[in-house]
């Protein structure tokens, strides 16, 4: 009842600014511009850190603020402006006009938009409690809970940090093309960052959680986070040093997910594909085995990626990058769209109001396969079960590395005794081929991203068995 009456309450404030915006728009029109559009914000962030028993950052903020992105002469004109005042916006929408002309006198490429329809709506995302409700004092407890429980867990372990943080954003678009679309968005995350220390050997692990409301913390209770984390710590000080070479490996959900978008999600946003990624050329080619599906998707609710229309008013949709193994779409903004004659695809987000929306993810996931865990286990005579990642970056050309934090050999096809200080590497592309089978379980992972703005995603999909992987090791 309460979160209705607030979004009821946000929304009658959203109308009026509709009789704000459109005055704007239509100066803009008159003066040249070809299109323009206006994202106004309202934003609530939360941001909490404790570290070892000590509460070390509390911060809590709301802001407003409008981004003016103005279409003149075939170039792009941004301004952002931290005050809603008619006046202001016009001050605002003014001087991105006047960047787009200034720009436009030496453009080579002038910037296309691929046609989407217009759309009046409300949305937001669904969530069962609204952390704008919940006290900071519970809040911090909560942190205080999960350190208190990581150091009860074992006394080797050191050193504990949490980062908690919820944002909650109503956001207003209005187009020059009569577009107007309201959306409540909300994000509530939990990452916790666990060391630990045993005979001169030292560990480390981390649990990064999160939610549309804070019922995370009823899903996912302090004690849980705190055993999940820290078991790992105490599994990695327990494990022995992995051979080093090319063996077989079963890829666990939390690393296929980071696969699903470091290594592969990336090369398929059609900006950085046409500024020569490695699939560059490759639309319509078999570039990965057929046990292979790869998609990104704005409709999955749990996901951080689950928006109903994107920052330039574009309806969310579920969009197949690769099928059975043959790459037959790319994520496009408009712009990207109109340059290689392709429809719109939803994944246009920014930061906040301070930036212009640029080629995002959503919640990119590998499709599920049928073979249960144990049968994927049962064909591996000798090799490597890779069950939580610690941290990876891909390039361009498809390369990657992936340093595992949670693994354990293989041997005859049955678990075998847990390894540690385990990394992988390879190409994006050779890996995929050599994907031989593909689990039925699923979970989707909830991080962050950074391509010059942060942005929250979830990334996903089951456990996948490949042939072959390089494994660095003793």
């Amino acid at each position: 009842m309460g979160i209705n009456r607030v979004f009821r309450k946000t929304i009658a404030g959203w109308i009026n600014l509709k009789d704000i915006l459109s005055p704007v728009l239509d100066k803009l029109k008159g003066l040249d511009a070809s299109y323009a559009e206006i994202r106004t914000q309202e934003n609530n962030n939360t941001f909490l850190t404790v570290r070892d028993g000590q509460v070390e950052t509390v911060s809590s903020s709301i802001e407003k603020g409008a981004a003016i992105r103005v279409l003149a002469r075939g170039a792009w004109g941004f301004s952002t402006t931290n005050s809603l005042a008619q006046s202001n916006l016009e001050t605002a929408a003014k001087s991105a006009l006047k960047m787009a002309k200034v720009a436009g006198q030496s453009v080579r490429e002038p910037v296309k938009l691929a046609p989407v329809e217009t759309v009046e709506d409300k949305a937001r995302v669904e969530f069962e409690k609204d952390p704008r409700n919940v006290d900071i004092s519970t809040k911090i407890k909560n942190l205080l809970n999960v350190d208190k429980s990581c150091f009860n867990f074992d006394k080797r372990i050191k050193s504990v940090t949490v980062n908690y943080a919820d944002l909650a954003t109503q956001q207003a678009l209005a187009t020059t093309e009569g577009t107007y679309i309201e959306q409540l968005k909300m994000f509530v995350w939990n990452y916790c960052w666990v060391t630990g220390k045993s005979k001169g050997a030292m560990a480390s692990a981390r649990d990064e959680i999160g939610a549309h409301g804070y019922e995370l913390f009823t899903a996912e209770p302090p004690e849980k986070i705190a055993e999940r984390v820290s078991r790992k710590v105490v599994q990695q000080l327990q494990a022995k040093t992995p051979k080093g070479g090319a063996f077989p490996a079963i890829i666990g959900t939390d690393i296929v997910g980071v696969l699903a978008h470091e290594a592969l999600g990336h090369i398929c946003e059609a900006d950085l594909t046409l500024a020569g990624s490695a699939l560059m050329g490759k639309l319509g080619q078999k570039i990965a085995s057929e046990k292979v599906t790869i998609y990104d998707s704005a409709l999955i609710p749990e996901g951080f990626g689950a928006i109903k229309y994107d920052d330039e008013g574009v309806l969310g949709q579920k969009s197949i990058l690769i099928e059975d193994g043959t790459l037959v779409g790319l994520m496009h903004n408009r712009e990207t769209a109109a340059k290689m004659n392709a429809t719109p695809t939803g994944n246009a987000r920014a930061q906040d109001f301070r930036y212009p929306p640029i080629i995002r993810m959503r919640n990119t996931c590998f499709e599920k396969g049928d073979y249960t865990f144990e049968e994927l286990l049962e064909d591996v005579k000798y090799g490597y079960y890779l069950e939580a990642f610690r941290g990876g970056q891909a390039n361009l050309d498809g390369t990657f590395t992936v340093g595992v934090q949670s693994a354990f050999e293989i041997v005859n096809g049955e678990l075998g005794k847990p390894v540690r200080n385990i990394g992988i590497s390879g190409n994006t592309l050779e890996t995929l081929k050599q994907v031989d089978a593909c689990g039925k379980d699923f979970d989707l992972e909830m991080g962050r991203c950074g391509k010059g703005q942060y942005m929250f995603e979830s990334s996903g999909g089951p456990p996948l068995r490949v042939k072959s992987i390089l494994v660095g090791g003793a």
